[in-house]
């Protein structure tokens, strides 16, 4: 039988087996530590060196313990921290010849200082630097990487590419920046060429979505028979020249981001059920497929036709209407915002002269006229595609009215056979001049900015054309 005091004596020994198993655990650690670590008492003596900071010094391990660290560490400021109380980390010191980065940092117990440890961080500035400098070309090919990804999937524009500064552009702005940053709907209207799928990147881009997929789909040069597959994907062996493995459809590769279905309105109304179904259930399933897939797609959804027409001639299921139309955008056509033209006509001459290399300085204030004055029937997209014809027929360093299509020079005077070109230029002239007023409110200073000629010049134009204010 053991008696107390022997399992007292048991006990005691295991606790002490325990403690060394400890220790030399401790020990071995520190010693295999790739860091230089030194450990100092309270007064600056040195009570622990490691084998990689003896050798970094110079010296032997066991014959400094006890001697105080200003005599074996060049530099060295432990002593200091003793007393200060304060660590001090990522601090250069000078040893040998060279600048290494240490911590410094007190054991506090009690309140009192029992210890300081010292960590060589690196051995040589020059590491520090060397790392800094792997980690900035690692964040650089990350960031081109990124880049080259949102390129392939992601949103091109962002609110500040859609140009103007016309009450009803800023009005449609103002709205789409609101909505951006919810889930919600969102369906785009407007004359083709307006600039919807410009809405459609910049919603996207200012959502919480932005680092997800951006989806194009035109509806309208799908075929018909391919909508299902192009949409909603297929499995392997689902139809004649399926591929291997399968497909992803469109709302698929969206997963997370957004999709945007320009031109809605093509659909077949089989498909309509279908993408119905998709709006309500938060998945689509594949041609051949046996389980639906979930998916997280906010819908943007664009038109030029008046789906509302559309629903009651039966062309457009009406439950799919209401589904689209939680958030509706309608871009006005640009003759409904002509004071833009001037920016957008800069604006676009500048991609332009980049993408073509031909320049230009500017556009005369006859060619202006004329452009402002012109009904736009294709939107921006003509007026960039006009510009992008003028560059290549002018013939120095001013647009001028004869670069500019006849169509458009004769078209804003509503009968062009009536008129000579001069006769045609003097109406364009004052149709212009009497459009921007109308869109500065009857403030000259706007006006005469907006046109872009001197005070002088645009008083004598009022005063020939009898344009009283």
């Amino acid at each position: 039988m053991i008696d107390e005091k022997q399992a007292d004596q048991m006990q005691l020994l295991e606790a002490y087996r325990k403690c060394c198993q400890t220790r030399d655990l401790i020990q071995a650690a520190f010693e295999s530590a790739y860091e230089g670590i030194v450990i100092t008492d309270s007064n600056g003596f040195i009570m622990m060196m490691n084998q990689s900071y003896a050798e970094f010094l110079g010296v032997d391990a066991k014959e400094v313990v006890g001697k105080h660290c200003t005599e074996v560490i060049e530099n060295t400021r432990m002593h200091i921290v003793a007393k200060t109380k304060e660590a001090e980390l990522a601090q250069v010191q000078r040893i040998r010849g060279g600048d290494m980065i240490a911590h410094r940092i007190p054991i506090i117990q009690d309140g009192k200082v029992i210890a300081v440890v010292g960590k060589v961080l690196f051995q040589n500035a020059r590491e520090l630097h060397a790392l800094s400098a792997h980690v900035l070309r690692l964040q650089k090919e990350l960031n081109y990487y990124q880049g080259e990804l949102l390129k392939s999937v992601g949103a091109k524009f962002s609110f500040d590419d859609i140009i103007g500064n016309s009450s009803k552009i800023r009005s449609v702005k103002e709205i789409a920046k609101r909505v951006a940053g919810s889930d919600t709907t969102v369906f785009i209207s407007g004359e083709s060429g307006t600039g919807k799928e410009l809405f459609a990147h910049a919603i996207h881009k200012h959502s919480h979505r932005k680092f997800g997929p951006f989806v194009r789909v035109n509806c309208a040069a799908i075929p018909e028979t391919l909508v299902e597959s192009v949409l909603f994907g297929y499995e392997e062996g689902a139809f004649t020249g399926a591929m291997k493995g399968g497909k992803k459809g469109k709302f698929e590769m969206a997963h997370q981001g957004t999709i945007f279905l320009d031109e809605i309105g093509e659909l077949p109304l089989t498909m309509q059920a279908k993408l119905l179904r998709v709006l309500q259930e938060k998945e689509v399933e594949r041609i051949g497929g046996m389980h639906p897939v979930k998916v997280d797609v906010r819908i943007i959804a664009a038109s030029n036709r008046d789906l509302e027409q559309m629903v009651k001639k039966g062309q457009f299921r009406q439950d799919l209407f209401y589904r689209l139309h939680v958030v509706s955008l309608h871009i006005p056509p640009l003759r409904e915002r002509r004071e833009d033209i001037p920016l957008l006509v800069d604006s676009l001459l500048k991609m332009l002269s980049h993408e073509i290399g031909v320049y230009v300085s500017g556009v005369d204030a006859a060619a202006m006229n004329a452009l402002i004055l012109y009904d736009w029937p294709g939107n921006v997209r003509e007026l960039k595609n006009v510009l992008e014809r003028t560059l290549h027929m002018k013939d120095g360093d001013l647009i001028q009215v004869n670069h500019l299509p006849v169509h458009v020079v004769k078209g804003g005077t509503g009968n062009p056979a009536r008129y000579s070109l001069k006769e045609a230029l003097e109406q364009a002239e004052k149709e212009a001049i009497l459009q921007v007023l109308k869109a500065a409110d009857n403030d000259k200073i706007r006006a005469i900015q907006m046109l872009g000629i001197s005070k002088s010049s645009f008083y004598q134009k009022l005063k020939k054309h009898q344009i009283k204010i």
